[in-house]
């Protein structure tokens, strides 16, 4: 049958849509060897306009699409215990997707923390705008403490998704850096102010913000293209929380910086 591939999104933004296009893309231009069994995404039709712009365009690429509202699944239990609320609600999700037999399901702009069991149930992929070891959580959290921390270089991974927010076994990463060339007048507008100040005042606003989140965000396509890639072709496996080569040696963090780059020259 082949690698089959899950996907999950809430579909909040543009950049939801254009993960799901390039890699539908990139299967069928056979660059992936896969088939993309199912779409998952826990907004229905007529929640909100850019999750109703996803779900259009997953109906036109012709993928087979399930939803399931976190909003109206039981909402007394979401206010009274959000751990039980968040193993109900993923327990339904587990029984709409498990007939697909999704080799790999990748989260792609996913906003909710999965459930443990299903963290053990499925082999899930997540896509963090960090490197290794670096900030975890949001996109817009990890930027303001790569600035807090004046760090010089960032990155993208992809991890195993596990009960460990963000800090699951990875399969593969690239860096870049943040300080330097262009970015160094951006650097000197924030010297001697308190990140609390920057947010306050300028906010995502603020230059430096949006030129690292550009660079965070170009890698991103190349890099799950890269990943899945791998996967499909058995030159990478996952196995009982474990990241193995094709070879069932255990391996951890590929580093696919060249890969990135020559993919962005050759407009991947």
């Amino acid at each position: 049958m082949g690698f089959r591939l899950g996907w999950f999104s809430t579909g909040r933004d543009e950049a939801a849509r254009e993960l799901l296009r390039i890699v539908w893309r990139k299967i069928k231009e056979g660059f992936i060897p896969a088939q993309l069994s199912f779409v998952f995404c826990n907004r229905e039709k007529g929640e909100e306009e850019e999750s109703d712009r996803f779900l259009e365009l997953c109906k036109r690429l012709g993928l087979f699409t399930l939803t399931l509202s976190e909003r109206k699944f039981l909402p007394d239990l979401r206010r009274r215990d959000k751990e039980a609320w968040r193993a109900a609600y993923h327990k339904e999700v587990a029984r709409l997707v498990e007939p697909f037999g999704a080799d790999v399901i990748m989260l792609a702009g996913y906003m909710l923390i999965v459930s443990p069991q299903m963290c053990r149930a499925f082999p899930m992929v997540n896509l963090h705008p960090a490197l290794p070891g670096g900030p975890t959580g949001s996109w817009q959290e990890v930027i303001w403490k790569l600035i807090s921390e004046r760090a010089s270089r960032s990155g993208v991974m992809i991890h195993l998704v596990t009960e460990e927010l963000d800090r699951g076994p990875v399969l593969t990463y690239c860096s870049f850096p943040i300080k330097g060339g262009k970015l160094s007048a951006l650097w000197r507008e924030v010297e001697g102010k308190e990140i609390e100040e920057i947010r306050r005042e300028v906010g995502e606003g603020l230059l430096l913000f949006r030129v690292i989140r550009e660079e965070g965000v170009k890698r991103e396509l190349p890099l799950i293209a890269l990943t899945l890639k791998t996967l499909a072709e058995g030159r990478m496996k996952l196995k009982e929380g474990r990241v193995l080569d094709e070879e069932g040696r255990p391996v951890s963090g590929i580093d696919l910086t060249e890969e990135v780059e020559r993919a962005l020259r050759e407009g991947l």
